[in-house]
C-alpha cells in the first residue's frame, strides 16, 4: 500500500498541540482592518483550536500529525 500523502495546504494552516488538539489562525484578519476596532484586531492575533465538528476532516488531511 502506498504512503498516505499530507495535504500541504492544510499543513501550512494547522499545527498539532501536545495534547492532540489542532491550532488554527482566526479569520477576518486579512484586510479591511480600518473598519475593525483595536480590540477586535488584538483578539484576531491569537490562535484558536479547531472545533470538534471539523476535527476528523483536519486529521484526515494530516495523517502524520
Amino acid at each position: 500500500m502506498p504512503k498516505m500523502k499530507t495535504n500541504r495546504s492544510a499543513a501550512k494552516r494547522f499545527k498539532k498541540t501536545k495534547s492532540g488538539a489542532y491550532k488554527r489562525a482566526k479569520a477576518y484578519a486579512g484586510h479591511i482592518l480600518t473598519h475593525k476596532t483595536t480590540k477586535q484586531k488584538r483578539r484576531l492575533r491569537k490562535s484558536a483550536t479547531v472545533s470538534h465538528a471539523d476535527l476528523n476532516r483536519v486529521r484526515g488531511m494530516l495523517p502524520n500529525g
